[in-house]
């Protein structure tokens, strides 16, 4: 007798589960050969589980009772068991019934279901994920319906019900609780999987970095090799739990290697503490993997590290062996990261653990690492180290054979100690859930992910890597729209991940430029420019800034509400003897970082430099003193007054306050509220041609280039009292508004002349331009309010920092504290070097201003804005307040990169001495910082827009049901492959999508029956495959008016291009006038539907200019599928154009989506070409293929991958 397919035994339902303490568990149908097993598990079940299961005493199992529970037809009569090391740990079956509750065959939609689990693993979430299987299976058979009865005592199982999320009835009857659950999944249930399994796969990966135990097994006896390697780098990191050396080839004398307990065996280690270990470190030759691996599961080891190669990577014996691995260690419950890893890192302090080949332990930090590649792991680590930044975890997945990324993700996800997630991947096991988890993470962190093996064929040996027919440029896509910021280089991973780490997510594209290179903000002017960001003109504090004036102009741009994010460039200080290099980085960058703790602001801060030493080094510590940062001169811009101390009373003008930005004998600052003027010598940089920069709303002041208006000059007082440099929109060149498409000009870029986006390249208004001084509003042109000290305000200053002095007056002022550096004179070395004097009341100490050489007795310090002051005065600030004494730490005769008019820091300031608002990252190139910054834009606006990711709309004409009626009958019918015309419209037409008809003209007669009854005018094209939707190679014909247009056009076409039937012409009704665009979706095996839109045409095809968006797409999905292509500008007016109806192409954006998303039997659509006219749009060409629905493991129960 012929088994039915039914009854055959269903593979498919066998399933690896991480369950909730993070331990693994195998589900699959009980069979009759389970018959011993289900004996021994009812054994180990007690007399009170028992009594829940069966309502009485049942103490154990007859022969008849162990027929039925092992004999099922996996239809009507199904049976579920968990099983750990091979043994069951629980069941759970259904019995299909009727109304009545009697056994019942299909196709009654109700089934009575019981679970049973050993005590021993109650609480472990086992019978959870049984609900969830069994479910899955019901409903793959027929069942609609759970029924259970279960006891008022047994709460648990109770909970178990009411947790899951179905749709559930309660009632009392009888003495027991009478349950009815509908199977079918709600919002709720799957929220309630998915929370249940991000919890259970978190608490996997948390067990493998977080063990109270790790034994090495592979420890040579000698040093060297693998297992000695890791053993030595465990003690290095300091590692708080216990460790074990392993090696099978310990003598039994043999009790310790380097100082770590040492045995022959995990069943030692057991034995000898009576304590299982919670991780095991593989470093054994491939063919001992198998005996280590039994060892550690018959132990209780929770989990795996396998460094050993030999496995995917090397082949098909490779691949059988690392299956076997997998399968083994699930067996037991473990999980496994590798096989060829190169280990895992976490720097928690409660763990300190390096078990890995590289080569030292990474700092502590806020950036958790993952990669594939055990090289590109070894050199991230080392850029990473090299530019200050410490890790959270690093993890090696090797050949990932089960422990993958989206383990991690899982685990990162609500990780307190990972702020920021950086991954290096070569292949995607799992892209629809890749996509779901990343998606959730970077709502909450950022998520930044370069993707090796981008092109087909390159996926690297070991890696199970799901078929795809999307090209990369739409896996990209795909990422960006669920919030991963895709970069294409290792070097750029890291500079973005330094950025989002140490610094607040933008508020906008809005960025400030300063520094002491005019051509280095330049570039980086050019830079945002490409990259869509919106750049202020450069503002050049030139190459005489000092520390203390990066810090004032940096404070004044922080502070400025018309910027989001600023960019420093420096480079080293062009003295009269030519260019020098020496350590002033330490001191730039105790002074941007002292502006930007001082600033209480939230934007993102970056620097450039170049040549300039020790900054990169100094920026990269997350903390330092700054307590003697230099001070931003002039008191934030105001002008300061130097006090002399021979004639009381009398208060003499400093030059000029550098950073007023106006003439010191004005001794005014600026009206209150009105704008912050600009640093010292400062001029604002703006290319050649460039247009005036943006406001804060986008506007643009200035002319219109086509007007013939012209920006009138404008002039501002420099510091040093010379005119800014005039800034003039020629119109004609790259304007900070203009210079074409951003970067690359992909999607997810504002697109000019795009409604809804940043505009980048439209014209100027017209009109008379008032040009912004950087660090500011415009020129001033209002009143100035005086400012001056108190007069008689006593010339005294607290102790220097370092010098040992106490303040030398008696009855001195109240000390400026620490860190003030709020003081005219809280200036740095001399350029000369030299030490610097202490200020105080004595007449007797030098006023640091004169060179030291030149005074002969410990030197001089610059008044900020100007010359020395004499000798023998002393100082007071602008406000009247007491100056700090200052001395100089340099050395006489050393040189200083950037000229110093701020105090010199205290060298070696080292960690936790500062916590100054993070790390500011430094770059060697603009480009590279500039990239970042936007990358770090484009993400702040998903994260803004995933707050409120949008809806799916309804609309009330789709007949989902006729559309589903008629799918079924077309896949009966005729199967799976591309519907005729005829149907495939019919089906488009159950969701409100019409297509224009055409008409078949096999002869030049036909041609002229069909225009008559379409009505003229009308189109002659051909349908033949190399000629389809390629007008430009003359197979169309348009704007027919009569027949004896119609009759000339088809000999043509005939005569040009072929016979009629290798042409297979048709006749179709003109449409209205518009842009040619095409509407696609397709079932992609690997990452599910996806909808993409682009223009019509060979080019837009050759430049791969296409978005694409996930299904189901929501109204924002569509408006930015229509903005997301280069040549999005031709619908929205280009060059005078009429715009089109962009609101009825999303609408037929969204009906396919629809179609696609509620019938996985649609595997495909085309709509090409569809014209999109002023108002409406006709669709003239479509496609549909039918198949059955694939099914995507990500959809139902939670499951590891199957090996």
């Amino acid at each position: 007798m012929r088994t039915r397919p039914e009854q055959t035994y269903p593979d498919h339902w066998e399933a690896d589960v991480v369950l909730r303490d993070g331990s693994t568990a195998r589900i699959r149908p009980i069979t009759p050969d389970d018959a011993g097993r289900l004996v021994s598990f009812y054994e180990q079940v007690s007399d009170e589980s028992k009594y829940y299961r069966f309502f009485a005493p049942y103490p154990r199992l007859t022969d008849r009772d162990v027929h039925r529970f092992t004999h099922h037809d996996y239809v009507d009569r199904v049976g579920l068991a968990v099983t750990v090391g091979g043994e069951i740990i629980a069941t759970v079956r259904y019995d299909r019934i009727d109304g009545l509750g009697r056994p019942a065959s299909a196709p009654a939609e109700e089934a009575e279901v019981a679970f049973l689990v050993q005590d021993a693993h109650q609480g472990r979430g086992v019978a959870s994920a049984l609900l969830e299987h069994i479910a899955a299976v019901a409903r793959e058979r027929g069942v609609r319906r759970f029924v259970a009865e279960v006891l008022p005592a047994n709460t648990k199982m109770i909970k178990v019900f009411r947790d899951a999320g179905y749709t559930q009835r309660r009632s009392f009857e009888d003495g027991s609780v009478h349950l009815t659950l509908d199977l079918e999944p709600t919002e709720k249930s799957l929220a309630v999987q998915r929370g249940r399994e991000q919890r259970a796969e978190a608490r996997s990966v948390q067990r493998l970095l977080a063990p109270g135990s790790v034994a090495v097994i592979g420890t040579g006896r000698a040093s060297g090799g693998m297992g000695r390697t890791v053993l030595r780098n465990i003690l290095d990191s300091g590692y708080r739990g216990r460790l074990y050396a392993v090696n099978r080839a310990f003598g039994g004398g043999r009790t310790e290697v380097e100082g770590v307990p040492a045995f022959r065996s995990v069943a030692e280690i057991a034995a000898a503490t009576g304590e299982a270990v919670d991780l095991a470190v593989v470093a054994v030759p491939v063919e001992r993997v198998p005996e280590a691996v039994a060892d550690c599961g018959e132990h209780g080891v929770r989990g795996l590290v396998v460094l050993t190669a030999g496995y995917a990577e090397s082949g098909a014996e490779g691949r059988r062996r690392q299956r076997e691995l997998v399968r083994r260690a699930r067996s037991y419950g473990m999980r496994i990261i590798g096989p060829n890893s190169l280990g895992i890192i976490s720097t928690a302090d409660a763990v300190r653990l390096n078990a890995s080949l590289a080569p030292g332990s990474p700092a502590p930090g806020r950036i958790g690492l993952f990669t594939q590649s055990g090289a590109i792991g070894i050199a991230l680590l080392s850029e990473l180290h090299r530019r200050g930044a410490g890790l959270s975890t690093f993890i090696s997945s090797g050949n990932r054979a089960d422990v993958s990324g989206n383990d991690f993700l899982q685990y990162w996800y609500d990780d307190p100690d990972t702020d920021v997630v950086l991954m290096y991947l070569e292949s995607i096991g799992n892209p629809r859930k890749f996509t779901r988890l990343a998606r959730r993470t970077a709502a909450v962190k950022p998520l930044v992910v370069v993707k090796g093996a981008r092109h087909s064929g390159s996926e690297p040996p070991g890696h199970a890597v799901p078929a795809t027919r999307i090209p990369d440029a739409a896996v990209g896509a795909l990422l960006r729209q669920a919030g991963v910021i895709r970069v294409d280089t290792v070097t750029e991973l890291i500079d973005v991940g330094l950025l989002l780490a140490g610094q607040p997510l933008p508020a906008g594209p809005r960025v400030a430029i300063l520094g002491n290179s005019e051509s280095l903000g330049l570039l980086t002017y050019d830079a945002c420019l490409t990259e869509g960001l919106r750049p202020q003109p450069p503002l050049d504090l030139t190459t005489d800034a000092t520390p203390a004036d990066f810090r004032a102009a940096l404070a004044r741009a922080l502070a400025d509400d018309g910027c989001d994010a600023v960019v420093v460039t420096a480079i080293p200080w062009v003295g009269e003897h030519g260019a020098t290099e020496s350590g002033d980085g330490e001191v730039l960058a105790r002074a941007l970082r002292a502006a930007v703790a001082e600033s209480g602001r939230t934007k993102p801060v970056a620097v450039v430099h170049v040549e300039l030493r020790g900054l990169a080094e100094a920026l990269a510590a997350v903390r330092g003193s700054t307590d003697d940062a230099p001070a931003p001169p002039g008191d934030g811009g105001l002008v300061g007054e130097v006090r002399r101390s021979g004639a009381p009373g009398a208060s003499v003008s400093a030059p000029e306050a550098r950073g007023s930005g106006l003439p010191s004998a004005a001794g005014r600052a600026p009206a209150p509220g009105g704008p912050v003027p600009s640093a010292p010598g400062a001029r604002p940089s703006v290319p050649p041609g460039g247009g005036p920069a943006p406001s804060s709303d986008g506007s643009v002041p200035g002319a219109d280039a086509r007007s013939g208006g012209a920006a009138a000059p404008v002039s501002s007082a420099r510091g040093d009292g010379g005119p800014v440099r005039e800034v003039r929109s020629s119109g004609g060149g790259p304007g900070p508004l203009s210079g074409g498409s951003p970067r690359g000009g992909g999607e997810g870029v504002p697109v000019s002349g795009v409604p809804g986006e940043p505009v980048h390249g439209a014209d100027t208004p017209s009109g008379g331009a008032a040009v912004s001084v950087p660090g500011g509003g415009p020129v001033p042109t209002g009143p100035e309010v005086p400012v001056s000290a108190a007069p008689g305000a006593p010339a005294s200053a607290p102790e220097a920092r370092g010098s040992g002095l106490p303040s030398s007056a008696p009855g001195a002022g109240p000390s400026v504290p620490p860190g003030d550096g709020s003081g005219p004179l809280s200036g740095g070395s001399p350029r000369g070097g030299g030490e610097g004097v202490p200020v105080s009341g004595s007449s007797e100490g030098s006023v640091h201003g004169a060179d030291a050489r030149s005074t002969g007795d410990g030197g001089a310090v610059s008044v900020p804005g100007g010359g020395p002051v004499p000798p023998g005065a002393s100082a007071a600030r602008g406000d009247g307040g007491p100056v700090r004494e200052v001395r100089s730490s340099a050395p006489s005769g050393g040189g200083s990169g950037l000229s110093s008019g701020g105090s010199v820091p205290e060298a070696g300031a080292g960690p936790g001495e500062w916590d100054g608002g993070g790390r500011i990252p430094g770059y060697p190139a603009a480009e590279r910082a500039v990239r970042a910054l936007s990358e770090a834009v484009r993400y702040a606006r998903w994260r803004r827009q995933a707050a409120e990711p949008g809806r799916v709309p309804e609309f009330e004409d789709i007949d989902e049901v006729g559309a589903a009626a008629l799918i079924e009958r077309l896949l009966d019918e005729d199967g799976s492959g591309t519907l005729p015309a005829a149907d495939a419209h019919a089906l488009l037409g159950r969701y409100g999508i019409r297509v224009r008809a055409a008409l078949p003209a096999p002869g030049p007669d036909d041609a002229a029956g069909a225009a008559a009854r379409l009505g003229y005018p009308v189109a002659l094209k051909t349908t033949a495959p190399q000629l389809r939707h390629r007008p430009d190679l003359g197979g169309v014909r348009l704007d027919l008016a009569d027949e004896a247009q119609l009759r000339l056009a088809y000999r043509e076409l005939t005569e040009q291009l072929g016979p009629p039937d290798a042409l297979r012409p048709v006749v179709q009704s003109m449409a209205p006038r518009g842009v040619d665009t095409v509407v696609r979706a397709a079932v992609d095996p690997a990452v599910g539907a996806v909808l993409s839109f682009g223009l019509a045409g060979a080019a837009s095809e050759l430049l791969g200019d296409t978005s694409h968006r996930l299904v189901p797409a929501t109204v924002r999905d569509a408006a930015e599928l229509v903005r997301g292509i280069r040549t999005a500008p031709l619908l929205f007016g280009w060059r005078g154009s009429a715009p089109v109806d962009t609101p009825a192409l999303e609408e037929l954006l969204l009906r396919v989506s629809r179609l696609v998303d509620g019938h996985p039997e649609v595997v495909s659509i085309s709509l090409e070409p569809v014209v999109v006219a002023q108002r409406g749009l006709s669709v003239l060409g479509a496609s549909v293929r039918l198949a059955p629905a694939a099914t995507f493991t990500d959809l139902g129960p939670r499951r590891l991958p199957s090996y």
